[in-house]
């Protein structure tokens, strides 16, 4: 084996270098953080490209976008960043030293073609005899020896499966490598070793998969209709083996009732995994809701145990395409799977103890997430423990801490849990480091530059055209040639083409080529969404030498394929209509000047709660002076309600302590009982001012983060208030710890869940309620075994490894009675003293009320947004119908905020336990200090330009912008509007406003408008 070491850091100081090992999203997102922190990243990726699970997901739910468009931006900035050495076909061996100083033994295995000079070209595959399973497809189709995983991989080279080369298992053919006319292929690659020096190693390898011997009690391999929800994926996606065609791989029919079976591989201790995997609920709604928008005419039935959408927005979402979709809901667990006559036999039990039988045409089976398959040969590489189950062990209140100094995990290996999450940890692992490492920031990076710009004005508009095919996604409506062809003909186009994914990075290579070749001056994309991909094609233009102003998109997937798909003439005359505008637009486009402005090395944090102490903590711990304002007379927040944990101990005591670092840190400035009472500025430059007990003061920062927590529901239903008897969790939480003699005192006790949520006076799940409803029940078994307790749930929804509780719950007595939201449970007063309440209620499986008298009634409230509307107004930043803040993008930007440089953690942003409160603090650390870290930003260009001349002075767009960044400024004898550009978000109000027709945007001007205007009329 070949040994290569890299070059360590000067001085016996920490390295400035992070090990991340996993390419999936958790991997990618942490790199990413990681470079825009101040440090060089070594990502380490088992396979032969990064993007994880993620890419080969149809689309995103609720957000419905498509999952690897809006991936792939991620994967070529990743693949771009000169900062991040992607090491593919590789694996962490062995980790030496200690936290700073790490030495990381990595095993890299050939990929038999060198991806310096692999072109794409794929004249390999082309050639190549020798087939194989296709790994990427589920194993749906095959593939050659030689190919590359999906169309938009990083890196953009082919690589060999040696299982199946002829060449490396027998010595024989090796055409490949004659066709290859780049010289890339290279049978004389051998494994190797790499000695990496790095300060810390963030783990992120993501999940297995269930093992076929559990699938195969569901029929998976003996019906060619049951199929996993992966497999299922993939022939729903329009890069698919079937091109997005939903059919029975059996006789390739389009099914016509469709079974969504739970929790295959999950709640299930027979097969290893007693826990819940948390997104499999959300999933199934998701694939039968794209499988109805395939085939309206479809009949789908999802079986469950408990419907746990437990995710911010999931629950609406669920409802919604429950709703609209039809979908059909049956609380049962079908135990197997038997085929008739070619249909799919499922004999199940109703909860009211009914038998029936009913034939589907495909069973889609909702698998869970298990521990990475080489879990335990990385944990021991890396030094760490794992939990039962195989994932990393981690503290409840550390929960991205591994129990090594330095080495820090994220995502689905900490725990099953869905993109959101994992992305939030990604970036709180990525602060952890950063907090380790600070003195090293920037020792080992390398300061990338973009070439000169090129000087385009005075030239004619030469513009480049590129249509993307999006696999099928656009091409299979939209006849994309003759788009491409109908472009070639406007006016100014010197350069049309069409590219199979113009988002991959071998299109990003090609369109600079062109750029070059053509010396095009304007660029024009018809591809999918600028809200996603903008941002990545103006980086290419800038790449290219150009002004990434230059740039006009034209969505002919969201506007055209999509919304046309049954109508492939009109989507292709309308993709035509918009191209035809987008030229002419970019016609008008002329180069914006880059704006550099200093960064206030400085955070504000808005809340005192364990996500704002944690936050304020992690800024400071990186080197930054932090600012932390809390309204209240302590520090704590609502975390200092609760007695237990879920594993014992005292949370107030972790609590207590985080306070005291908080005030003993040098660079943080807390102010209790202070109040905010305006906030103006933009990011890097932001002016607040406070007022507090000693008078007002005026804080100048770079960064806002708003952790200003929540509360809880206060009920009137259930005689609460009247009766002394009736109380919720957390007064339950302090009663056990005061009176536990209580609890020997009453012969029984009932807890009634989602009492104000899931559409009373809340409209959402509150995620934490069943859990600590489960941690109370347990606590009170534990101070007295005898204790009578009942708990009313609809669905009980102890997501992950909160299943454990409940089902030790359930062995220890507790006994659980689902009731529907149209009959819930009835209480009225008893007449006994140990008795005072009874509580009536439908039991299912006899069909009959019954009645439970009861010494006490626990009532698990939901959580409420603290009322943040004027702080939400004074940063520009919108919030949900239910009060939370919401944030930039659902899966990939969880707690940026629309405003550049506000971030959101904690119940400020939605419900969550403590520890996930922390982790995404954490995160919003991250994402807070990187423009900190940079100490320069780069706003967007498209700003508001006042022309001097024509401007009145009346003051209207200084009124009307609802970001003030229009001042007036004396010119003169008169007022004359000036923009401030850095606070400027180009919205255009002040344009829309301005009666003298004096403001134009940035890209927006004008002209450029009314000749999209002309251009759609012909």
């Amino acid at each position: 084996m070949n040994a290569e070491r890299t070059l360590p850091d000067a001085g016996q100081g920490p390295s400035g270098a992070v090990l991340v090992v996993g390419g999936g999203v958790a991997g990618v997102q942490s790199a990413l953080d990681l470079t825009e922190l101040g440090y060089r990243v070594f990502l380490v990726e088992k396979g032969a490209a990064i993007g994880g699970v993620m890419a080969r997901l149809d689309k995103t739910f609720p957000t419905n976008d498509c999952s690897l468009c809006i991936l792939a931006p991620k994967l070529v900035e990743a693949g771009r960043d000169p900062n991040i050495r992607i090491l593919t076909n590789a694996e962490l061996v062995d980790l030496d030293g200690e936290a700073g100083r790490f030495t990381a033994r990595v095993k890299r295995l050939p990929r038999f073609i060198d991806d310096e000079l692999c072109t794409g070209c794929g004249q390999c595959t082309i050639y190549c005899p020798s087939r194989i399973a296709d790994g990427y497809n589920e194993r749906l189709c095959l593939t050659h020896a030689a190919h590359i995983d999906y169309a938009q991989a990083v890196p953009a080279s082919y690589h060999i499966d040696p299982r199946a080369c002829f060449r490396v298992n027998y010595g024989t053919c090796g055409i490949c490598s004659q066709v290859c006319q780049a010289r890339a292929i290279d049978f004389d690659q051998k494994e190797e070793v790499l000695e990496l020096d790095v300060g810390a190693v963030i783990l992120a390898p993501g999940f297995g998969q269930v093992e076929g011997d559990v699938l195969a009690r569901y029929g998976w391999g003996r019906y060619e209709d049951v199929v996993t929800a992966l497999e299922f994926e993939r022939l729903m996606c329009a890069s698919g083996p079937t091109g997005g065609e939903i059919v029975r791989p059996s006789d390739m029919r389009h099914p016509r009732n469709i079974a969504f079976l739970q929790c295959i591989g999950s709640r299930d201790e027979a097969s290893g995994a007693g826990y819940c995997s948390s997104v499999c609920c959300m999933y199934a709604v998701k694939e039968a809701t794209m499988a109805r928008e395939h085939d309206p005419g479809v009949r789908i039935t999802l079986f469950y145990m408990d419907v746990r959408t437990h995710g911010k927005g999931f629950d609406a979402a669920r409802r919604r395409a429950v709703g609209e979709g039809g979908l059909r809901v049956v609380y049962a667990r079908p135990p197997r799977v038997d085929e008739v006559d070619g249909k799919l036999l499922l004999a199940y039990v109703t909860e009211d103890g009914r038998h029936h039988h009913e034939l589907f045409d495909m069973v889609v089976l909702s698998t869970g997430l298990r521990a990475p398959g080489d879990a335990r040969k990385l944990a021991e590489a890396a030094g760490i423990r794992l939990n039962p189950y195989g994932f990393a062990a981690t503290p409840a209140m550390r929960p991205l801490e591994t129990g090594r100094p330095g080495v820090f995990v994220a995502g689905a290996f900490q725990g099953p849990k869905d993109i959101p999450e994992s992305v939030i940890q990604a970036s709180g692992a990525a602060a952890l480091c950063s907090c380790g490492l600070g003195t090293a920031r920037g020792t080992r990076v390398t300061r990338s530059e973009y070439p000169a710009e090129r000087k385009v004005e005075g030239e004619e508009p030469r513009i480049g055209v590129f249509v993307c095919h999006c696999g099928i996604n656009i091409g299979g409506v939209v006849d994309v040639p003759a788009v491409r062809d109908y472009a070639a003909t406007l006016p100014n186009v010197a350069y049309a083409t069409n590219n199979l994914y113009t988002c991959s990075q071998d299109t990003q290579h090609l369109i600079t080529e062109k750029i070059r070749e053509h010396r095009l001056n304007r660029v024009v994309v018809a591809a999918c969404t600028p809200r996603t991909h903008e941002p990545l094609f103006q980086s290419t233009l800038r790449e290219a030498g150009l002004n990434r102003s230059l740039f006009e998109m034209a969505n002919i997937r969201d506007q055209c394929s999509w919304v046309h798909m049954h109508e492939p003439e009109a989507a292709t005359e309308k993709a035509k209509d918009l191209v035809r505008m987008a030229v002419a637009k970019a016609r008008h486009l002329k180069p914006l000047p880059e704006l550099s402005l200093e960064v206030i090395p400085a955070a504000l944090v808005v809340g005192g709660g364990v996500a704002g102490l944690t936050a304020a903590l992690s800024v400071a711990e990186q080197g930054y002076r932090c600012f932390l304002v809390e309204k209240k007379g302590q520090l704590g927040g609502r975390a200092l309600d609760l007695t237990a944990g879920r594993a014992g101990g005292d949370p107030r005591r972790s609590v207590r302590e985080l306070v005291r670092r908080v005030l003993d840190h040098r660079r943080i400035h807390v102010m209790t009982s202070a109040c905010i009472e305006a906030i103006s500025g933009h990011v890097g430059d932001f002016s607040t001012r406070v007022a507090t007990d000693n008078g007002p003061r005026t804080l100048k920062h770079g960064v806002v983060l708003i952790a200003t927590g929540g509360r809880p529901y206060e009920p009137t239903q259930y005689l609460y208030g009247s009766s002394e008897a009736v109380i919720t969790q957390n007064e339950l939480e302090a009663r056990i710890v005061e009176d536990p003699g209580l609890f020997s005192r009453i012969p029984a006790l009932a807890m009634i869940q989602c009492v104000g949520s899931r559409g009373e006076d809340l409209s959402y799940c509150s995620r934490v309620c069943c859990g600590q409803a489960v941690k109370n029940a347990l606590r009170l078994k534990t101070l007295n075994p005898g204790l009578a307790v009942y708990v009313f749930y609809r669905d009980m929804r102890t997501h992950g490894f909160l299943e454990d509780d409940y089902r030790e719950a359930r062995r220890r007595g507790v006994v659980f009675l689902r009731y529907s939201p149209e009959r819930p449970p009835r209480v009225t007063r008893g007449r006994s003293k140990r008795a005072p309440l009874k509580v009536r209620a439908v039991d299912r499986l006899l069909g009959e009320e019954i009645e439970i008298p009861v010494g006490m009634l626990v009532l698990s409230v939901g959580i409420v947004p603290e009322d943040v509307e004027e702080l939400s107004r004074m940063l520009k930043v919108p919030l949900t119908r239910d009060g939370f803040f919401l944030e930039a993008h659902a899966k990939l930007r969880p707690v940026d905020l629309a405003v550049d440089g506000v971030y959101v953690c904690g119940l400020a942003h939605s419900p969550q336990f403590v520890s996930e409160a922390v982790a995404q603090a954490l995160a919003a650390s991250a994402r807070a200090c990187r423009p900190l870290a940079k100490g320069r930003i780069e706003p967007e260009p498209i700003t508001a330009q006042v022309d001097q001349d024509r401007c009145i002075g009346c003051g209207a767009c200084a009124e009307f912008c609802p970001y003030k960044a229009v001042e007036m400024v004396r010119a003169g004898r008169r007022r004359k509007a000036r923009v401030v550009a850095a606070s400027c978000k180009g919205c255009g109000i002040c344009a829309a406003r301005c009666p003298a027709m004096a403001v134009e945007m940035g890209r927006f001007t004008e002209g450029a408008i009314r000749a999209q205007i002309h251009a759609l009329a012909g």
